[in-house]
């Protein structure tokens, strides 16, 4: 796919021994992460439960708010728990330094938020390969068309989108069960004919074992839910992401968008903020999004301090979410009145190093 266009990165100077040491995985770094927030799934859902079992005719006036706050809070963390932290890094392989509990998290997470990591897998490392590049990264396209102040938007955002949700179960479900000549029709062009094309019938069934896996494994696990009276586990447990995912948007979409495109240098195509623990504990640390682009080789746990080796050479960070957004705001402004702006940030004038795009593919997929 990429025999056309060759890219030579750009690469901020580490110090290989430096380099040596923040490329180490860790077995006890990524279950300091893992254990507590699948605790904090465990932990909502039970207070979101109990809420629940408060609602009666003669409660509702406070009950049922209380169930409401209950469940936006549930969704608020377990949206986390897909492709915008765990399912993404552990699809590359640095978390773990024991290769089976990469894979075994990599499918708790990946069932749990209906997460289909065959084909972003191996999308996710293309888009590594050539970010942002016009005809070349279907994952990230540039300009991005944002509507962040519209009432619909806040409102499918913040609490639930009905039209979205039912889409996602709708091609789930199809591209599971579907006959193979159009199982996937309704899924993007980047998926279906360069990431999976017909030609590659390996890829093509094995991730239809997992679709079937996932939706089975949900429809077991609801039936035993209705079965033993627990029937408000559904959507709990069965539908995990499905709405309030507001935060992942909050912090997610500021990677790239408003940045330039066909550019060889990540400092140019992705944006890098700081912010609190507890936004950076549910995002793995993707807020350091220039540095991981850099160096996707790096632990999503050793990217802070990453981010201290090379912020010599890096654009100013804004710190803090409102002040993130604060300066992506008139960017997307202005972009829907010049389509062609792009937001270009003062670079440091420092020599850095050069890694093709082949390095950058070997380094996101972990092959050696």
């Amino acid at each position: 796919m990429n025999d056309q266009i060759k890219i030579n990165w750009y690469r901020t100077k580490v110090d290989k021994k430096v380099m040596s040491e923040l490329m180490k995985k860790s077995d006890a770094k990524a279950l300091a992460t893992v254990i507590p927030q699948l605790a904090l799934f465990v932990l909502t859902t039970t207070l979101a439960y109990w809420a629940y079992t408060l609602v009666h005719i003669s409660t509702l006036p406070w009950s049922l708010p209380l169930l409401f706050v209950a469940l936006w809070v549930h969704g608020s963390f377990v949206a986390f728990l897909g492709m915008g932290g765990p399912v993404h890094e552990l699809c590359h392989k640095t978390p773990f330094r024991t290769p089976w509990l990469n894979q075994f998290f990599l499918l708790v997470y990946s069932f749990l938020s209906w997460s289909d990591f065959i084909s972003f897998r191996a999308s996710h490392v293309k888009h590594h390969q050539v970010t942002v590049h016009s005809d070349y990264d279907g994952e990230v396209v540039l300009p991005a068309k944002f509507d962040g102040e519209s009432l619909k938007f806040f409102f499918n955002s913040f609490i639930f989108d009905p039209v979205y949700a039912y889409k996602r179960f709708r091609d789930w479900v199809w591209a599971a069960v579907g006959p193979e000549d159009k199982r996937l029709k309704n899924w993007s062009d980047w998926i279906k004919l360069k990431i999976m094309p017909v030609e590659n019938m390996k890829m093509r069934r094995e991730q239809r074992r997992w679709l079937l896996t996932v939706l089975f494994g949900h429809v077991a696990l609801a039936t035993i839910f209705i079965a033993t009276g627990h029937w408000f586990l559904i959507p709990l447990v069965n539908f995990t992401g499905f709405y309030a995912g507001w935060g992942t948007m909050v912090v997610g979409i500021p990677q790239h968008i408003g940045l330039s495109s066909n550019v060889p240098d990540h400092r140019l195509c992705c944006r890098t903020y700081t912010c609190g623990w507890l936004p950076g504990f549910l995002y793995w640390n993707m807020q350091y999004h220039i540095e991981h682009h850099m160096f996707p080789a790096v632990p999503f746990y050793n990217l802070p301090r990453l981010h201290e080796v090379v912020k010599y050479d890096m654009p100013p960070a804004p710190h803090g979410l409102l002040a993130t957004w604060k300066q992506i705001m008139p960017i997307v402004r202005r972009q829907r009145i010049e389509p062609d702006y792009v937001f270009v940030p003062e670079l440091p004038h420092n020599e850095g190093e050069r890694a093709t795009d082949e390095i950058l593919e070997r380094e996101a997929a972990q092959v050696a």
